[in-house]
């Protein structure tokens, strides 16, 4: 276990390299040389825009900024922003706790429903199986931020349920920071329950197909039993794979999520600050989203080895 963990970091770590690097000379590039003109203003001179330039290192070819960054980064500083001069890890820092606080609920409840969706069709089958696949299937369709429009609408302006945008810190109040809550995580939640039930009920039928499935019944162990020990663990690893997989997406769709609920989350400090060419800001972002993916990929990993010990050999 200690090798396939190592195996995992260091593959992490080439992941953040590769993704940060790509992300720079993109970012870099789609600026066009015109940063310090933005921050400056139309009405700045040429020798105030080269002064600039300088002051900021945006004067040297991109990969070598790239470097400086880098070596910057890897010593804790993720650099100031241009336009405000915050330092780029407070920014992330303020606006972590807001995403986290939606991704965090919208993965726990995609687990447990799931979970307890996909092995309910599985063990029933029967009309409850095909209205799941029904429903699931018209989830899917539906894109989150549109979902996310009609409870804002229906539970939030009309019926005055839950605030509509908005957020509270729950240093205010815990009740308000939950309130705020409930229609994003809902929103986000839909869809990847439906994913991953899907692949829990398919993986949970192809389990009780099994021959030592039937062994077992013939023994006279309960279903129940049977479920809790076998189909359960062996169904899980699929699932939890692709809760995994999942999570990428509710990453980035959280980012539309939260401009339609005004979070003040990464996702909206993105946004904003990918409009204005806000450099260090945005690649402050993307290493954090990074490195959150990486984090949870890395404990499926390590959830699915441990139930499925083959997957350690991959």
């Amino acid at each position: 276990m200690i090798t396939y963990i190592v195996r995992r970091l260091a593959s992490a770590v080439v992941l953040l390299f590769g993704i940060s690097l790509i992300a720079y000379l993109m970012l870099g590039l789609a600026a066009g040389g015109d940063t310090a003109r933005t921050i400056l203003g139309d009405a700045a001179t040429p020798e105030q825009i080269t002064a600039l330039e300088a002051d900021l290192g945006l004067d040297q070819p991109l990969l070598v900024q790239y470097w400086n960054w880098l070596v910057s980064a890897l010593q804790g500083d993720l650099g100031r922003s241009y336009f405000t001069s915050q330092g780029v890890t407070q920014a992330v820092t303020d606006a972590l706790p807001v995403s986290l606080s939606v991704l965090i609920p919208v993965v726990v409840i995609s687990g447990v429903v799931a979970f307890a969706v996909g092995l309910l069709c599985a063990l029933r089958r029967g009309w409850l199986d095909r209205a799941f696949q029904v429903l699931s299937t018209l989830v899917d369709a539906v894109p989150n931020f549109l979902v996310g429009v009609f409870l804002a609408t229906l539970l939030g302006v009309q019926l005055a349920l839950f605030p509509a945008v908005g957020y509270v810190s729950p240093e205010r109040s815990v009740f308000a920071w939950a309130a705020t809550l409930v229609l994003p995580v809902t929103a986000l939640a839909l869809g990847a329950v439906a994913g991953v039930a899907q692949q829990v009920r398919s993986a949970a039928i192809g389990v009780l197909r099994q021959d030592y499935v039937r062994t077992l019944r013939s023994r006279g162990l309960s279903q129940r039993r049977i479920v809790l020990t076998s189909v359960l663990r062996n169904s899980s690893t699929t699932g939890f794979t692709m809760l995994g997989l999942q999570f990428v997406g509710l990453l980035g769709g959280s980012v539309v999520i939260e401009q339609v609920f005004a979070l003040p989350g990464l996702g909206t400090l993105a946004v904003t600050n990918t409009t204005k060419g806000d450099l260090p800001l945005v690649m402050g972002v993307i290493v954090a989203a990074v490195t959150i993916v990486i984090i949870v990929n890395l404990a499926v990993d390590l959830v699915v080895a441990w139930l499925n010990p083959k997957a350690r050999l991959r």
